[in-house]
């Protein structure tokens, strides 16, 4: 695997950070993945926007403008064996001296790494996953898509040990997203969507669903949901880069609706499908 540091093309094995990198110490920094098909990446517009905007909040220097990482992410992805990747994206604040205060002189790291990309097969979609709930307890920040995810990996290991393919969040008896997806609520024919706030990340696809609702005259409303809907629900599902859009057909050892993919998901993953070939 070739990755790409801080300006130099290299395989794998042989990248290194100095261990006072920011992002080592303190998870300083933030990510991005990219979803690649016929390496092509999709929404990148969207991603470089999001990654600005994580930059902006956390008051750390993009080192490039959208142009140039546009350029540099095109001659990223032509070095790679596979066609459809799952692109990553990190950046931190730099090696410094341990201080909780932002260095004065620290560069920018950056980082990027590319893995073929596998998303959900026909017959995964149609089963769907289960899913466990669990109360949401990470910080009041989580639209920075910030590396420091370690309440994410003790809430996602929660659904593993559960056998599930995810955990779904509530805070204060409220839907916020899933420990590493957004949730998407379907009733009576009408998709339900968490409103897009600090209290979670706002997702490239996540976007792209309520789009493609609103092009093509999906009844689609997006407010706060409580923890009663989703458990009513006829039919969840999680969004996510790489899972695109994925059914939840059983919720806490309980069937969703049918328990198999419902007709709001099909129509929904037929028309992200359309949107991948534009």
């Amino acid at each position: 695997m070739t990755v790409y540091l801080n300006g130099d093309y290299l395989p794998l094995s042989e990248a290194r950070v100095p261990v006072l990198d920011r992002g080592f110490i303190f998870g300083d920094g933030i990510y991005e993945v990219v979803p690649v098909y016929g390496r092509k990446p999709l929404r990148l517009a969207q991603h470089l926007a999001r990654l600005q905007n994580s930059c902006d909040a956390i008051r750390l220097s993009n080192p490039h403008t959208a142009e140039q990482w546009t350029a540099l992410i095109g001659d990223f992805i032509a070095r790679q064996d596979f066609a459809d990747q799952n692109l990553y994206l990190h950046l931190t604040r730099g090696v410094a001296k341990r201080d909780h205060a932002f260095p004065k002189d620290a560069a920018p790291t950056v980082f990027m790494m590319a893995n073929p990309l596998v998303t959900p097969s026909a017959e995964q979609f149609e089963a769907g996953v289960s899913a466990i709930t669990t109360t949401d307890n990470r910080w009041l920040r989580c639209d920075i898509k910030s590396i420091a995810l370690l309440a994410n990996v003790l809430l996602r290991q929660l659904a593993v040990e559960a056998g599930a393919a995810e955990a779904i969040l509530f805070r204060d008896g409220h839907l916020t997203e899933g420990a590493a997806s957004n949730i998407f609520v379907a009733k009576h024919g009408v998709i339900l969507a968490p409103p897009r706030d600090h209290l979670l990340l706002p997702g490239i696809t996540y976007d792209a669903v309520i789009e493609l609702a609103r092009a093509h005259d999906v009844p689609l409303e997006v407010r706060t949901i409580s923890e009663a809907e989703v458990r009513s629900a006829d039919e969840l599902w999680l969004t996510s880069s790489t899972k695109e859009v994925l059914p939840i057909t059983q919720l806490d050892g309980k069937a969703v609706g049918s328990g198999r993919a419902g007709p709001l998901a099909r129509r929904m993953l037929a028309l992200y499908q359309s949107l991948k070939q534009t």
